[in-house]
């Protein structure tokens, strides 16, 4: 499925910010940021990345915070009628 395809079937970008501890220094905490589209309010997506995270990642999640935005609404698209031109 293209991206404008995805769209038009209600898929959003979701954008999650992983917090994890170094596998070394048990104290320290990184980020990863993740994105993809996907459907809310299942997000498929997400948790089966976070599912691959825990299964093939040394470093465990401590939290995870997630956004989702649909690009595309009902009243996004609108008919445009004139035009000005600007020198």
């Amino acid at each position: 499925m293209t991206e404008t395809e995805m769209l038009l079937k209600g898929y959003g970008l979701t954008t999650a910010e992983m917090f994890y501890r170094m596998p070394d220094h048990p104290h320290v905490l990184n980020t990863f940021v993740w994105q993809d589209y996907d459907r809310a309010p299942d997000h498929d997506r997400l948790l089966r990345f976070i599912d691959f995270w825990k299964e093939e990642i040394e470093g465990p999640l401590h939290s995870v915070r997630y956004t989702h935005r649909t690009l595309v609404a009902p009243g996004a698209w609108r008919h445009v009628v004139g035009e000005f031109p600007v020198h």
